[in-house]
């Protein structure tokens, strides 16, 4: 089949970037309204992984400035307003980095996570099958145990302070959260420079998550998180999709097989060595 000319891609994802003035985002309202349109978004962007995110459809096709008074930086309130209200999914989920994730879309992501419904239980059997470190086992036996905790609190509990501990400990925060066993709730004043996130289980402070999620079969979340990540990107290759959800690459590509013959989803050969299958939003060609 033709391939979609790249300017029809590149004028695709200014809309879906927001990267036009008049798409762009001027309050905390309109910024729920695009995640809820995308599914799911970056909170910054992360290099290498172009999609969606909140800084660029705020501020801008541009870098992210050190400067604290950078009119962009409003997306930082918006989201430390918004912990704990539950109008929105918020943890580093997709690479590890800071991800929205909408309400409606959220079971899709966690029937495809290891959790089963049962936070006292889950994780013993995840660290038995090798699934959690010694470190991610303790920090959420001590969230589990004591209730939500803000990270000077967790580093004491689960004996990680000291600057010789701090790599071990945010990669245990990390995994949790892309596990979705764990998400930032709120923010303390506490530590050196006053501010503390505040973690808590994503199934005690989302309840009715784990049974929403049941009812979703594992190829039906597949489908949905890879039509909403084409909804957005109009065309990428296998390695694209890789990159961003890191899926086993036999799976992602039977899920591409189930969206092309659904009609959702056409491809051509890329135009170069490594013959690259390119897949596309078939409306791109008209």
């Amino acid at each position: 089949m033709p391939a979609p000319q790249k300017n029809l891609v590149t004028e695709f994802r200014k809309t879906t970037f927001r990267l036009n003035d008049e798409g762009r985002i001027n309050n905390q309202e309109q910024a729920l309204d695009y995640i809820v349109q995308r599914g799911f978004i970056f909170f910054w962007p992360v290099k290498g992984i172009p999609y969606p995110n909140l800084w660029s459809a705020v501020a801008g096709d541009r870098l992210v400035p050190h400067e604290h008074d950078d009119p962009g930086h409003v997306t930082w309130g918006w989201k430390d307003q918004a912990l704990g209200m539950r109008i929105w999914y918020y943890a580093k989920i997709l690479r590890n980095k800071a991800t929205f994730v909408s309400l409606d879309v959220l079971p899709y992501f966690y029937a495809l996570s290891e959790n089963y419904g049962s936070p006292e239980e889950d994780f013993q059997i995840a660290y038995q099958d090798g699934k959690l470190t010694v470190e991610e086992k303790v920090v959420y036996e001590s969230i589990l145990n004591n209730g939500p905790m803000h990270t000077i609190e967790l580093k004491q509990a689960s004996r990680m302070t000291g600057t010789e501990n701090k790599s071990r400990f945010n990669r245990a925060l990390e995994k949790l959260q892309s596990d979705f066993r764990i998400l930032p709730v709120g923010v303390a004043d506490a530590g050196t420079w006053k501010y503390a996130f505040i973690y808590d289980l994503t199934s005690r402070h989302y309840p009715e998550l784990p049974a929403r999620s049941r009812l979703i079969g594992e190829w039906d979340a597949y489908k949905k998180l890879l039509e909403l990540f084409f909804l957005s990107m109009g065309a990428a290759n296998l390695i694209d999709i890789q990159r961003l959800f890191r899926w086993n690459p036999m799976v992602t590509q039977k899920v591409l097989e189930m969206l092309q013959n659904t009609g959702f989803l056409a491809s051509n050969i890329e135009q170069s060595e490594s013959k690259t299958y390119q897949y596309y939003l078939p409306q791109l060609l008209i």
